[in-house]
């Protein structure tokens, strides 16, 4: 099978620093998944990297513009794709992805990708790299089980979705991006989905274990969003 993941940045970066024991594991996991065939084009999000530069940025100049921050995001983006990629090895492609619109030629299972231009996230580089690649699934590795009708964390009564539409997410989220936003899925990049008929799966990239069943075609937790 031939994957696109968008892999959540705050999964990689945290406040203390890079999370090896997730890559670790999360190596593991994808270099047995390659082992049974499988490919992958992985998308990696900015993470804590990129925030403690955005609020650096700002506190030495308040009225930073909107662009700037985006751009300090995606070259955080970039630095941890970069990371995942020399973990890899000689399994992964020897460039990033910068431009998700041309094509390259791999014979590597691994391509790794981050950010692109300013105004939305990497999943929208993940969308991106699936209609190019003709992905019709995007698996979104976040750090929820599932996408609820609010904020769990604010309101104890949310209800987990297992199977929601586009419109219904949209809803939730809204429609607008910003640099650093917390949502399950870029709304712009949802917005991109609902247009090219893409299926987004929210899975908790935290829990590997359940990543897997999902590859081997067992139970698994997560939120299937769709036309």
């Amino acid at each position: 099978m031939f994957y696109v993941l968008s892999l959540g940045g705050s999964i990689v970066s945290l406040k203390d620093g890079v999370n090896i024991s997730f890559l670790k594991k999360f190596k593991r996991l994808i270099e047995d998944r390659v082992e049974k065939g499988d490919k992958f084009i992985i998308v990696v999000g900015g993470g804590s990297v990129a925030r403690q530069y955005v609020a650096s940025a700002k506190k030495i100049n308040s009225i930073i513009i909107e662009r700037d921050q985006d751009f300090i995001g995606i070259k955080a983006t970039q630095l941890n794709a970069y990371l995942l990629k020399s973990i890899f090895g000689d399994l992964a492609f020897e460039k990033l992805i910068i431009n998700p619109k041309i094509k390259v030629k791999s014979n590597k299972p691994l391509v790794f990708s981050g950010g692109y231009l300013p105004g939305n996230s990497s999943d929208f580089v993940a969308v991106l790299l699936a209609e190019i690649y003709g992905i019709k699934k995007i698996i979104n590795l976040s750090n929820i089980d599932y996408v609820y009708d609010k904020n769990p964390n604010k309101f104890p009564n949310a209800k987990k979705i297992k199977e929601m539409s586009w419109s219904k997410f949209l809803k939730i989220v809204g429609e607008n991006w910003t640099p650093g936003m917390n949502a399950p899925f870029d709304p712009v990049a949802a917005l991109r989905c609902q247009q090219k008929n893409k299926k987004v799966l929210v899975l908790n990239g935290q829990n590997l274990s359940n990543l897997d069943n999902y590859f081997s075609g067992q139970k698994f937790k997560g939120t299937l969003i769709q036309k």
